[in-house]
């Protein structure tokens, strides 16, 4: 890129940190493996601001994951297989063609079209790219939740579903009982992962999306685990486990949307 403004000045200052006469010796020291997850963090860290309506923090968040892809650019260039500009070339011929209904002469009359057009080029691409499985290309890097949830739409696309939510709901119960029938650490580690995936399945079929219900729960928990640690004064390992009940449920009862 060329020319003055906030982006070239970005990527003159990862130049700079990367360079070997007098960069920094920390981003000089990484690569694309180790700095992966923090490319993951900061799309959470993303979500995060966008999920609390902090819109400060989302500036800040989006710019350290557009960091992040300077990063790795920078690492790209260095190795002589890509720079920042041909990512940005990437993206923008893949949306040029993943959008033919605007940049083209397709019509396309909802959201719900766009969507199995676009999932009708991405097979398309996969195909091209030598990945023509149905379930090719599903990052192996994607949250465990998210990935099965993917997995599962993939394979819904070519027939392979329950017709409805009966059938994933009995599979839960099926697969909760072979938690219990398992015998060692090991059959449970799996037995339990068939429940998961079974559960995933059951809140596709209700609607849900399993990733963010999963987190919007462990928030309630976290909340209302403290607001229990703040309603005792010492440790919380001094009281029995009715003590604790009759505290947990007074936090449930002052949140307001009880």
């Amino acid at each position: 890129m060329s020319g003055d403004g906030a982006l070239p000045r970005l990527l003159a200052i990862m130049r700079r940190l990367r360079d070997p006469a007098d960069g920094c010796p920390w981003d000089l020291e990484q690569d694309f493996g180790s700095i992966a997850p923090y490319t993951i963090e900061e799309a959470y860290e993303v979500a995060d601001a966008i999920e609390r309506g902090d819109m400060t923090a989302l500036r800040d968040e989006l710019g350290d994951l557009l960091f992040q892809v300077v990063f790795h650019a920078q690492m790209a260039s260095e190795a002589g297989a890509f720079d920042f500009d041909g990512v940005v070339e990437a993206v923008s011929a893949k949306m040029l063609r993943r959008h033919p209904h605007v940049f083209g002469d397709r019509a396309i009359a909802s959201a719900s079209d766009q969507e199995r057009a676009w999932e009708d080029v991405k097979a398309n691409e996969r195909s091209v790219a030598d990945q023509s499985g149905t379930l090719a290309g599903v990052a192996k890097g994607l949250p465990a939740l998210l990935r099965a949830q993917k997995i599962q739409r993939r394979a819904s696309r070519v027939g392979f579903d329950w017709p409805d939510k009966a059938g994933p709901k009995a599979k839960i119960i099926e697969e909760l009982a072979e938690v219990e029938a398992a015998g060692t650490d090991g059959a449970q580690h799996e037995e339990l992962g068939d429940l998961l995936f079974s559960v995933v399945n059951y809140a596709r079929h209700i609607g849900v999306d399993a990733e963010h219900a999963l987190r919007d729960a462990t928030a309630k928990f976290e909340r209302r685990f403290n607001a229990v640690e703040q309603a005792h004064v010492g440790s919380l390992g001094d009281l029995d486990i009715d003590e604790l009940d009759r505290l947990w449920v007074a936090a449930k009862n002052r949140e307001p949307d009880r």
